[in-house]
């Protein structure tokens, strides 16, 4: 049915489009013609009016002369001896009419005089009980009569009156009461002749009307309303030529305006094609470095081009790989970028997801901005709940690892809010979208004390995402280049409309048989320290190990320092193994100990750490002591105590190996 409007309203539309001038001369037509309707209905309402109140004037000077007849002169010269007031006084000496004659008369007069201007003209008298003499011309003659006697009983001082046709002429005839007053009373009552003798002061013995004729004043009103129409005419038939050319020339006009028009379209249409075309394009190539908020910004805002920056208040999320460093040294170029593409890929879906902005990829790190370029409420909420997505979608970038035969990826993210200056950073030749200030940094320090698969989050985060973000812990670290020591909070996962968490892992660390001796550096930065110390490893769980000092006194790297630690071989402890780098948790231990989280190593060592593992899982009871360990485990001395370095790779074998499993290389005894 809405279909059916929409299509009749459209055609209607289209015909008063194609059709306008005829459309306009029907809309004069029935403008004038409604006008002169208007017209002729208000000159017969006038005709009716004007005579309604000539009709209303004659009676009332009729009237005013008959009272003044009867009260001047009948009721005087009745005490007059000789003078005899009757109805047939003609042929009577000294005798006068009585008044309702005199009026009859006077009507007669009157008519007479009348109708030789507008004949029909007639004043008359009547009634239901006129005399014997009187009843041809005195008594009822139509409906009319009748009907006002009728009305006028019931109301006297109402006048009854009717437009109709009465002898061949479109009269008014206009009727008032012929009250009965005392000397009409006196009268009556006493004459032998009088058809009623109870009249009563007040009775309403019959009708005085008046009748004229309308046919002269609708003659004149219509010669003049002839006049009227014959000048409307002319002003229409004027109207609809004018109207007519000035449409004729519009069309004409809007023809060639119309060519013009489809031309000036037509090379619009093609420029906004290959405008269209050059927008795809540079949408395409910058939406691969910049976000896509960032992009329409610099290319619907010319403003968004200008170099500056302002304050303003985002969160900040980095993230980082654990050991992808030491992986990248072992692959090749391309192997490096397959990956990092792969991982950059799945990290930016997810980013854009939750609406932020990624100001750079670092390496395998990544600079992600919420609130700037444009400020939403829920940053800080955003911010946390795509770093949690960003940790469950690690499992799907490790299968695929998985299936290249590679190491899987472990990432640490770390997020802090605060002030900012975001902006076009550079030169007029050469400039980026970016943001840069203390807060920053301090991003970038918390996120240095993450593990593998963890998320840190300074206070100002917490505050800002609100009840919703829940925590593991909260520790006190002092971070360098920051003066005061600051709280930071490991989360766990966000509920309300994210409803994310982290898969909790718990690790189990068991004791190794035999201790496997290391040595270990403190790294400050990408600096290797140069104290270089000794101890071993006690403990070993998945991802990690404890490690005791070899001396009590010696020194304990500090909670969250980074370590590179090297194994050494039971039979060549002054040979080293190949690099493990980890990171120092804050995980209590016993004095001289400290726990150690494994954060890069070469495949060759995770392969042979994981194999001493799997084999302490069946053997070993987690978090036990070594002293009640069988230390002659086949799996252990096979691993530890029975082992040989290969010189051209490092890599650890068997003791009864000739050659390295690794490189092929004859082992040296």
């Amino acid at each position: 049915m809405q279909q059916l409007i929409s299509r009749a309203l459209q055609f209607f539309l289209k015909q008063i489009f194609e059709r306008t001038v005829l459309i306009l001369i029907i809309l004069l037509c029935i403008g004038v013609g409604a006008a002169l309707s208007n017209i002729f209905y208000l000159s017969n309402n006038l005709i009716e009016s004007q005579a309604l109140k000539n009709a209303d004037l004659t009676m009332q000077s009729i009237e005013e002369g008959v009272n003044l007849y009867s009260q001047r002169v009948v009721d005087r010269v009745t005490t007059i001896p000789g003078i005899d007031v009757r109805p047939d006084y003609i042929g009577h000496p000294g005798g006068i009419p009585i008044p309702a004659t005199y009026a009859i008369e006077l009507g007669q007069d009157l008519s007479q005089n009348i109708s030789q201007k507008n004949p029909g003209t007639l004043y008359r008298l009547y009634s239901d009980f006129p005399f014997s003499y009187r009843k041809p011309e005195g008594g009822v003659k139509d409906d009319f009569e009748k009907n006002a006697l009728l009305a006028l009983r019931q109301n006297p001082n109402q006048p009854f009156f009717r437009i109709e046709h009465y002898q061949g002429h479109l009269s008014l005839r206009y009727a008032t009461a012929s009250v009965m007053n005392a000397t009409c009373v006196a009268c009556h009552n006493t004459r032998p002749d009088s058809p009623k003798k109870d009249w009563k002061i007040g009775d309403v013995r019959g009708a005085w009307e008046f009748i004229q004729p309308l046919d002269s004043l609708k003659e004149q009103t219509n010669n003049t309303l002839m006049g009227s129409f014959i000048t409307l005419g002319g002003i229409f038939s004027l109207g609809v030529m004018g109207v007519s050319l000035s449409f004729s020339r519009l069309r004409q006009t809007s023809k060639e305006l119309e060519l013009r028009v489809r031309e000036r379209t037509d090379s619009l249409a093609k420029a906004n094609i290959e405008l269209g075309k050059s927008n795809s394009l540079i949408r395409q190539i910058f939406g691969r470095y910049l976000s896509d908020e960032i992009v329409a910004n610099l290319l619907e805002n010319t403003e968004g081009l200008k170099l500056g920056g302002e304050r303003q208040r985002v969160t900040i999320l980095t993230s980082d790989l654990r050991g992808f460093t030491g992986l990248a040294e072992r692959l090749s170029p391309e192997e490096v970028i397959k990956i990092l593409n792969f991982y950059l890929d799945c990290m930016a879906n997810v980013i854009t997801k939750y609406q932020g902005t990624i100001d750079e990829f670092l390496g395998d790190g990544i600079l992600v901005v919420f609130g700037a370029p444009i400020v939403r409420k829920d940053d800080a909420a955003r911010a946390v709940a795509c770093a949690i997505e960003m940790q469950l979608a690690m499992a799907s970038v490790n299968e695929q690892m998985q299936e290249w035969e590679l190491p899987k990826l472990e990432m640490g993210i770390g997020i802090n809010t605060g002030i900012v200056v975001v902006g076009n950073i550079g030169s007029e030749k050469r400039a980026k979208y970016g943001l840069v200030g203390s807060q920053v940094n301090l991003a970038y320090r918390i996120e240095s004390c993450t593990l593998g698969g963890q998320i840190l989050i300074s206070e100002t985060t917490l505050k800002a995402a609100g009840s919703i973000v829940r925590i593991n812990g909260q520790k006190e670290v002092q971070l360098k280049g920051v003066k005061q020591p600051i709280t930071i909070y490991d989360v766990a996962g966000i509920t309300g409309e994210y409803n994310l968490f982290l898969t909790q892992q718990q690790e189990i660390f068991y004791s190794l048989p035999q201790a496997i001796p290391v040595q270990y550096v403190v790294l400050d930065g990408k600096k290797i320290g140069e104290t270089v110390c000794t101890g071993s490893l006690v403990k070993l769980s998945q991802t990690g190990a404890l490690v005791r000092c070899a001396h009590m006194d010696g020194e304990i790297p500090s909670a969250l320092s980074k370590i590179k630690l090297n194994l050494l071989p039971p039979n060549h402890p002054a040979e080293t193994n190949e690099d493990i780098y980890g990171q120092v948790t804050d995980k209590p231990s016993a004095s001289g100990s400290f726990y150690v989280y494994f954060t890069a190593m070469s495949q060759n060592v995770e392969a042979r750490l994981d194999e001493l593992y799997q084999s302490l899982r069946t053997n070993v009871p987690a978090e036990s002591d070594s002293t009640n360990i069988n230390n002659s485990s086949p799996p252990f001395q096979a691993l530890v105590e029975n082992s040989i370095l290969c010189s051209n790779c490092g890599r650890m074998n068997i003791a009864s190996s000739k050659f390295c499993s690794q490189c092929g290389e004859p082992l040296n005894r």
